[in-house]
């Protein structure tokens, strides 16, 4: 019930901005048409809006959770229609600040020590205000110019509150939509409630910054700002302060004379740079996230800055490999290799036929190839690709939806800067080198000498293993053990029907007992003036019954 008046907000919003209208007639909640009479309509500038546009404004209007919520399930493009997470995509994570005084008490009680004493300079000003942090410049001691990122007040609390109203619309939805086990309401909201948690730990996003620097140390790509550790804790990050373009100022970058066709192209490079050398990429490259370096000598070799580090992605050594061989088979045309790929990866069960798949694949990307490649996008190749194979039962990944939205990011902004970017042309001889590095016999031998260590310390049991299991084939005597829950709750289901089988044929014998002595008039002796017989055949038929009644 304390969630009441936030529910009864929601819905006042969401039926202001016509929301219900995403949603077919008949899967339209009436709680929404019922407010819609006696809430006043919105503008007509509201409602020329498409309904994108019209989500996206009313997650605004509904606060800062909300616009987290709006971007992470932009990334779910398997559930939304293309217009809806485009429009979500656009969501600005940009909220009123909170006081200066709130933020230095934060970070002092984070840091443990008071703002002066850690920091030569701090300006109350905040640089940036978003729905998880703020951001301030500030000085070390040294002269060093850092940026400190510090949560919001109550942060958890509220993200908390929103999670747990979150969850229980989820569970109506499970309840109620026709569809909801292809949705999967609840699993959404675990998916959003942990990139949420995550992004409150911003030790943890320190570590991801640490990690994405290491990777590209003196890289002409790419520059990722140092970590102060010092100055860092789950509350607080202080980060070494850059200063660039943003990457969507076209305008900034031409007159700073920076070559945007080499930009673009480094873009895509570091894309797959990301994915497949290092198994970690920033998820969030939207153009808020990434600056250009506007160090006057990068004109002609311009390089990129990476900001946020919230949220990262990873893939398993088995993803990344079919993955990138799915890459491969669509840069080949390979329509059966890709059919194959999305078995072998267990991404789809193991009964869809080969050729209908094969056949599916075909009919999604033989239109694009008609076109000139530099028209081509990958990521929507890919993204069709994911939404045919769903009719044939796909079981899409998370860090497989992150990793496509990832690469709707990069394409997008690589195409803002150049139109005419070629993507097919330039990803894959960066893949094709890629994978022959990582696929090669030299790094067979490093992976090998990595786990030399492991083997070695297994190597004194092998002998006695390999006999002792040689012994049991030349004896005959191999056996095989299963441990499963399954098996062993259906041998309990077993085990109680024997001996419900065995209750049953007592009773039932008593009672035939019962019969027989009735029959010969021989019911014995009386017991409270009722004939032995009868009480017989009261047991038999109790005992039969309650043998009988069925288990929980």
């Amino acid at each position: 019930m304390r969630q009441l008046p936030r529910l009864l907000k929601i819905a006042r919003v969401l039926a202001r901005h016509r929301i219900d209208e995403l949603l077919p007639a008949s899967r339209r909640p009436r709680v929404l048409a019922w407010l819609r009479a006696v809430i006043p309509a919105p503008g007509a500038d509201v409602l020329a809006l498409p309904r994108g546009e019209r989500l996206a404004l009313a997650l605004t209007q509904l606060g800062p959770i909300f616009v987290k919520f709006g971007q992470i399930l932009s990334t779910r493009r398997d559930l939304l229609p293309a217009d809806v997470a485009d429009a979500l995509t656009q969501l600005q994570d940009r909220v009123a600040p909170f006081p200066a005084g709130q933020a230095r008490a934060a970070i002092e009680r984070a840091l443990g020590d008071t703002i002066t004493a850690r920091y030569a300079s701090f300006d109350d000003a905040p640089l940036a205000s978003a729905s998880i942090a703020q951001v301030h410049a500030a000085t070390l001691a040294d002269g060093r110019e850092v940026v400190v990122k510090v949560l919001r007040p109550d942060i958890h609390a509220r993200i908390d509150a929103d999670v747990a109203l979150l969850r229980a619309l989820a569970g109506v939805v499970e309840r109620t939509h026709p569809s909801a086990d292809k949705i999967r309401p609840q699993a959404i909201v675990d998916e959003i409630e942990t990139t949420l948690v995550n992004e409150l730990d911003l030790q943890r996003e320190g570590a991801n910054a640490s990690l994405l620097r290491r990777n590209f140390a003196g890289s002409d790509d790419l520059y990722v700002p140092e970590v102060h550790w010092s100055h860092t804790s789950a509350g607080v990050l202080t980060l070494e302060r850059v200063r660039g373009i943003p990457v969507d100022d076209l305008a900034a970058l031409d007159a700073a004379g920076i070559d945007r066709v080499a930009l673009a192209e480094k873009g895509v490079r570091l894309f797959y740079t990301q994915v497949f050398r290092d198994n970690f990429f920033h998820a969030d490259a939207h153009a808020g996230n990434i600056w250009v370096d506007s160090d006057p000598a990068r004109k002609a070799n311009p390089r990129f800055i990476a900001l946020d580090f919230g949220i990262t992605g990873q893939l398993s050594p088995e993803d990344q490999y079919y993955l990138a061989e799915n890459f491969m088979a669509i840069f080949n045309k390979d329509y059966r290799r890709i059919a194959e790929l999305h078995v072998e990866a267990g991404w789809m069960p193991a009964t869809v036929r080969i050729d209908e798949l094969e056949a599916a694949a075909r009919a999604v990307c033989e239109p694009y190839f008609t076109r000139p490649l530099s028209e081509i996008s990958l990521a929507e190749v890919l993204l069709k690709l994911f939404r045919t194979a769903q009719k044939y039962e796909l079981t899409l990944q998370p860090q497989l939806i992150l990793l496509q939205k990832t690469l709707l990011n990069i394409e997008g902004v690589g195409r803002q800067m150049d139109p005419h970017l070629d993507i097919w042309a330039v990803a894959r001889p960066v893949l094709e080198k890629i994978l022959l590095e990582r696929y090669s016999p030299q790094r067979a031998v490093q992976e090998f000498r990595k786990r030399l260590p492991e083997i070695m310390t297994h190597a004194p049991d092998m002998p006695r293993l390999v006999h002792a299991w040689l012994t049991q084939q030349v004896e005959g005597r191999h056996e095989l053990a299963m441990r499963s829950r399954d098996l062993a709750d259906l041998a309990t289901t077993l085990r109680g029907m024997q001996r419900r089988i065995v209750a049953a044929i007592l009773g039932v014998g008593l009672l035939l007992v019962a019969a027989v002595l009735y029959g010969l008039d021989a019911g014995g002796p009386r017991i409270l003036s009722v004939p032995a017989s009868a009480w017989i055949a009261g047991i038999g038929g109790l005992w039969a019954l309650l043998a009988a009644w069925p288990r929980r």
